[in-house]
């Protein structure tokens, strides 16, 4: 099934896996790479936005996050980090999007003297500016951001206590991201125990690189409200004799908690988590009940949108706009924002045309 390109557009939307350092228009990058004197793969927008999906399109984690070296080194000031900000809002907006999270790692900018504090305000400041900007066009959207500790580094509390510092000041929640295997969550675990203790969110990339036990340890060691990808959760469902789904205990507790999977098809086939849209395990999910979700992850290296996203899953699982419906409604259920805020969220979703 082929969706109406402009009615799916228009359709309310809720991103919850979104890269602010993944999410640069080309212009803007090349705009800011000329003010730091920093050299670009590519000389115009298309070409550089052309190289950063061929670049990313590698099947390996690994190689597809070394595309991000580009864009964090243009990320290192305050004003940069503002302007990109408030872009992220407005190109949020265009695609129909009504919330959204932001998530950053403040480690990565911090090259030019800025402090993480100082990161996290200019970013709060910038996300303001684009949804004013947008409430003056008659576009009402909500961004807040997911402050993300790079797992590969040495463990400290540090990016916890900044998630908790601006908790009430535009910060929604805390995040884990990076390399994977070899990484697993509980290296974080005292992060997540303190977050945990102060009754704060966070979600953990899970079972994008490494298997099944990662995501298992995200939820039974570390307590996440929401898994980062969870592609991997397809290991422990197997086929019974009779041709239907046969869960793990693992998988059925998943399912059973309703525990929210951040999914991210174009980027999960970029990086080999899985061989195609076809095949990846979202539509089986789905129809096994769990909380799935659509997310675009990172719009730059994707060459992609939410919209788009929805768009993949239609061609390749005959989804309608009553699928994106109920898709949208687990996102917005799963947001990290107050109940008045989800249930607001959930209306508008099913009260679209």
């Amino acid at each position: 099934m082929s969706l109406d390109a402009e009615a799916l557009q228009a359709f309310p939307k809720v991103s919850l896996h979104d890269h602010l350092d993944g999410g640069l228009r080309p212009q803007t990058i090349i705009e800011l790479a000329a003010d730091v004197g920093h050299v670009l793969p590519a000389d115009t927008p298309d070409d550089l936005g052309r190289w950063f999906a061929e670049s990313a399109n590698s099947a390996s984690l690994i190689r597809y996050l070394k595309t991000f070296d580009q864009t964090i080194a243009v990320l290192q000031t305050a004003p940069s980090l503002h302007r990109v900000a408030a872009e992220f809002v407005a190109d949020l907006a265009s695609d129909g999007v009504i919330y959204g999270e932001a998530r950053w790692a403040p480690e990565q900018h911090l090259r030019a003297g800025l402090t993480e504090p100082e990161a996290v305000e200019a970013v709060r400041d910038g996300l303001a500016e684009g949804m004013a900007a947008c409430r003056a066009r008659g576009q009402e959207i909500e961004v807040r951001q997911l402050v993300t500790a790079m797992r590969q580094a040495e463990p400290t509390c540090d990016i916890a206590e900044l998630a908790l510092s601006y908790r009430h000041d535009g910060v929604a929640g805390f995040d884990i991201a990076g390399l994977e295997n070899g990484y697993p969550p509980s290296r974080f675990l005292e992060s997540f125990q303190l977050l945990r203790r102060e009754s704060a969110y966070y979600t953990i990339h899970a079972g994008e690189a490494g298997g099944c036990e990662y995501i298992w340890e995200a939820v039974q060691v570390c307590g996440a409200n929401r898994i980062g990808h969870g592609v991997a959760i397809i290991e422990d469902i197997h086929q019974d004799e009779a041709g239907g789904a046969a869960l793990g205990d693992f998988a059925a507790y998943v399912l059973n908690e309703q525990i929210p999977l951040e999914m991210c098809p174009s980027s999960n086939v970029q990086t080999g988590a899985a061989a195609s849209i076809s095949e990846h395990p979202i539509h089986h999910l789905d129809r096994l009940g769990f909380c799935v979700t659509v997310n675009p992850d990172n719009r730059l290296m994707s060459a992609t949108t939410l919209t788009r996203e929805f768009a993949l899953l239609a061609e390749a699982f005959d989804y309608s706009l009553e699928d994106v419906r109920r898709l949208g409604i687990n996102a917005a259920r799963s947001v990290f924002a107050p109940y008045r805020v989800r249930n607001a969220l959930v209306a508008r979703i099913a009260a679209a045309g």
